[in-house]
């Protein structure tokens, strides 16, 4: 089965020292776009990850992704300028995040996934290969062990 690409929508301030997505730009599978500088394509057929919208299932795996990739500050702000209607999807509640944060990072830093995890986690929903996708990811095997 043939996928859309994921679409990633970075903050121009993301630390890419400290970037869960760093190393996966080359992908042929995902296309990175800068905010506030780059214009997004159509997302059309696209679902959005987010806290309070239904579950992602296998019923949405012909639907691309698009993430945004930022703090939760920025993120917040990003998404509210999403001018295109894009369906909004959640992850099931009960994985961790392995990135260490700090508690003011978000209200509840354990369900907070970094970005490359919450990827992780829709990518095995939606039936997409996941073989390569963690391996630039410091704390890989710290996520992995809730599996």
């Amino acid at each position: 089965m043939t996928f859309s690409p994921t679409i990633i929508l970075r903050h121009r301030r993301e630390n890419l020292k400290k970037c869960s997505l760093r190393g996966l730009e080359s992908r042929d599978d995902m296309r990175f776009y800068t905010y506030p500088s780059d214009i997004l394509p159509s997302l059309n057929g696209y679902v959005m990850l987010d806290f309070e919208a239904p579950l992602l299932t296998v019923d949405d795996q012909n639907l691309g992704i698009f993430l945004i990739d930022a703090t939760w500050k920025y993120a917040e702000v990003m998404a509210r300028q999403v001018k295109e209607p894009v369906l909004r999807r959640s992850l099931p509640i009960n994985y961790r995040t392995a990135y260490p944060r700090r508690q003011d990072d978000c209200s509840d830093p354990k369900r907070g996934l970094a970005s490359v995890e919450a990827l992780y986690i829709a990518y095995t929903i939606l039936g997409r290969d996941v073989s390569d996708l963690l391996d630039s990811y410091h704390w890989k095997d710290q996520f992995l062990n809730q599996f």
